[in-house]
């Protein structure tokens, strides 16, 4: 045994990118409020799809239960994770007030 790894049939030392194909470009850079503004918007649809379910759950029987509890953990987590940057922000803030110049 010589130590060294045949090469595998078939595959080429090519790079990752140049074997998936083109990279699709990156989205125009924001500004930090409307990326905020996105993550809120995104929160309220998730918040309005959840009450919308549970409203046509109440009234008609077609509608999975997992379904609509799905939507609402959903929600509940958006609204979770919405808090938790909302405090880091707060948090955030409060160190750059605090600091001495």
């Amino acid at each position: 045994m010589s130590g060294a790894i045949p090469p595998l049939a078939g595959v080429t030392a090519a790079p990752l990118a140049l074997q998936l194909g083109p990279v699709a470009a990156p989205p125009p850079a924001q500004g930090f409020g409307a990326l905020l503004l996105s993550g809120l918007n995104g929160l309220n649809a998730k918040l309005d799809h959840a009450d919308a379910l549970v409203r046509r759950f109440a009234v008609d029987d077609s509608i999975p239960v997992h379904q609509v509890t799905m939507a609402l953990e959903e929600a509940r987590l958006s609204v979770e994770l919405a808090m938790q940057v909302r405090g880091r922000l707060v948090e955030g803030y409060r160190d750059l007030m605090n600091m001495q110049l």
